[in-house]
């Protein structure tokens, strides 16, 4: 069996990743679930690790370094791999990318987001935790961009996990570690490369972060990730990665130029056949931009609640929306609620016709 056809038939389960592990059993995650693979020798798996390497990426590898990078098969369906060292031995993770870039309609994303997308200006974040889709929505955003506004678009990633097909905008993707050396350094280059739009893979630090707020503060619609696990949770991580003297600044930048946060998680579906994102969604409207400014930031949960006109929605929420139109399970809603006692609560009553 080649390598191709390893990955095609992982893909042909349906599966998202795939560990490889010298020493220990291949295993790949399909529907969030790990299950046994392929019975691979530990020399089968060695030489598979290495043969996805260039030369150069190996020798960085015998230094210490974990080596991040994506690859095309020839049937054009991409790859996200990060090779690395545990116990001595080698093991890397394969992301399966989507071999197209869905849209947002294919995500089952409510329209709210189609609107971020169509902002001219502002910070618009897509967070969550590791492997919770954030990556293919703000691909999908970008997509929507692309085939709805004549614009320039740059996209500063580490690694480039979707290759976009130029439409209406023209479309730049650097990668970090091969076309820049750091994510900040690519923001300070893309000021002066007369971008509409930037796409910031991961804001990882306070430079990073605070490039990205000045380009959004200076006109331009910045898209960026961050690893947090709640909207909410995500104004406090933007403010506490600035220096206690610059927060006040930060949140008086932020309170100008924020148009949206959606937090997502991927839950299994009712049939336990796929998963569906459930989404909490912050709108910068007037209220949740004074609450941003003067440090308020506890009363956003409430905002959310009763900003449904807005497109706002809680975790809770809009889990309890999934269970009532039949796509997740009360036990799903139950696991991924951030108070279960409340989701318990609601379920009775939803049962209950109340």
């Amino acid at each position: 069996m080649t390598f191709e056809e390893f990955i095609l038939e992982a893909r042909d389960m349906g599966a998202s990743d795939i560990y490889l592990t010298v020493g220990a059993p291949t295993v790949v995650r399909v529907n969030g679930e790990l299950q046994n693979f392929k019975e691979l020798s530990d020399v089968v798996v060695n030489r598979t690790i290495l043969s996805i390497l260039t030369a150069e990426q190996e020798q960085l590898l015998t230094t210490g370094n974990d080596i991040d990078f994506s690859f095309e098969l020839e049937s054009g369906v991409r790859q996200r791999v990060n090779v690395f060292r545990q116990s001595g031995k080698l093991a890397c993770c394969i992301r399966l990318l989507n071999d197209k870039i869905p849209s947002l309609e294919d995500l089952k994303m409510p329209p709210i987001l189609t609107e971020l997308a169509s902002k001219k200006r502002g910070l618009i974040l897509v967070t969550g935790p590791t492997g919770s889709g954030k990556s293919t929505t703000l691909s999908s955003i970008v997509d929507y961009i692309n085939k709805h506004r004549a614009c320039h678009i740059i996209t500063i990633e580490d690694p480039i996990e979707y290759r976009y097909t130029q439409a209406k905008a023209t479309i730049h993707q650097r990668e970090v570690g091969k076309d820049v050396a750091t994510f900040s350094d690519a923001l300070r280059s893309a000021l002066r490369e007369d971008p509409d739009v930037i796409l910031v893979g991961e804001m990882r630090d306070y430079e990073t972060i605070s490039l990205a707020m000045t380009a959004a503060e200076t006109g331009h619609l910045v898209l960026g990730t961050l690893h947090t696990s709640s909207a909410v949770q995500t104004i406090d991580r933007i403010i506490d990665a600035c220096p206690p003297h610059a927060q006040e600044q930060a949140r008086a930048q932020l309170a100008n130029m924020f148009q949206g946060v959606v937090s997502q998680t991927l839950v299994p579906t009712a049939d336990r056949k796929g998963r569906v994102a459930a989404l909490e969604i912050l709108i910068g409207t007037d209220a949740v931009k004074s609450q941003i400014r003067s440090n308020k930031i506890p009363q956003m949960e409430s905002s959310m609640q009763s900003g449904a006109r807005q497109g706002m929605c809680t975790l809770h929420d809009h889990l309890l929306r999934l269970y009532n139109r039949g796509v997740i399970a009360s036990d799903v809603a139950l696991e991924y609620a951030p108070n279960r006692t409340e989701m318990e609560k609601a379920l009775a009553n939803t049962v209950s016709g109340f």
